[in-house]
């Protein structure tokens, strides 16, 4: 069950909750409830995403897919989603409406979106903008002080978005074509969506970089070679590392939000 709810992303995404909470300053009890709420969303997210992609999976001969392999019968997903999903409301909600509602529409709402029918499209992209953008939003309308963040946080957050969904189906590419899947990548291809994918994440990381007022401190400057040394391994490297290079790029990203304060 854990294999099958992508479980790699979806740390991700959750630390990254948690990074942005310690960096906003919030109280630990709403601190806790934002990363509860993120890392149950994430969970509906990934088990959905292998429900509906079952039969093409199976058609791809997917092994590493617990549901296509058959490691975990279909009928246990639907219970597990409806657990998580109402652990995802119950906690959003709790963190405040304003953050609970950006939370669940445009963050775990986008990815349902996603999974839903938008993968397949020239579309596919939107979701991904949407609720990596959103995400810093739901941190900070936490607070004690409710407010949006700074507009180049969710431009950082939209690009590494994009950036990450363009790396993460550069694998698949052909079996996706075979079985009707032409989203943003696909169309772009290989070549076209790797260099495409690479710029979208240095931009995120300078917005982060050069967002915050003042001069940045000279770990910043080292920490944007370390992502130029990440998004040559994104046009570089092959199977899952570009998109674990992603990955990085985006704890990085987090952690250059977090010394922006």
């Amino acid at each position: 069950m854990v294999a099958a709810a992508h479980p790699g992303p979806a740390a991700v995404v959750t630390v990254i909750a948690a990074l942005l909470g310690v960096a906003a300053g919030l109280p630990a009890a709403t601190t806790a409830c934002v990363v509860g709420a993120v890392a149950a969303g994430q969970l509906t997210i990934g088990w959905v995403n292998d429900l509906v992609d079952l039969p093409r999976d199976r058609a791809s001969g997917r092994a590493d897919k617990p549901l296509a392999s058959g490691r975990v019968p279909a009928d246990r997903i639907a219970p597990a989603v409806a657990l998580a999903g109402g652990a995802c409301v119950a906690l959003s909600l709790a963190t405040g409406w304003r953050s609970g509602l950006v939370h669940l529409l445009l963050v775990v709402g986008s990815g349902q979106a996603y999974n839903l029918g938008l993968k397949a499209t020239v579309l596919s992209w939107v979701p991904y903008a949407v609720a990596f953008g959103s995400l810093p939003a739901v941190v900070s309308l936490a607070a004690d002080a409710p407010g949006w963040p700074p507009w180049w946080t969710a431009a950082a957050g939209a690009c590494l978005g994009v950036g990450a969904h363009v790396l993460n189906a550069l694998p698949d590419l052909a079996d996706d074509l075979r079985t009707g899947v032409r989203g943003l990548p696909h169309r772009l291809g290989e070549r076209t969506g790797r260099a495409v994918a690479a710029g979208l994440l240095v931009a995120a990381s300078v917005l982060a970089a050069l967002g915050p007022a003042g001069h940045p401190p000279l770990w910043v400057w080292a920490a944007l070679l370390l992502v130029v040394a990440l998004a040559v391994l994104t046009m570089t490297g092959r199977g899952r590392w570009p998109f674990r290079a992603a990955l990085g790029i985006a704890l990085i990203d987090v952690v250059l939000l977090v010394g922006a304060g």
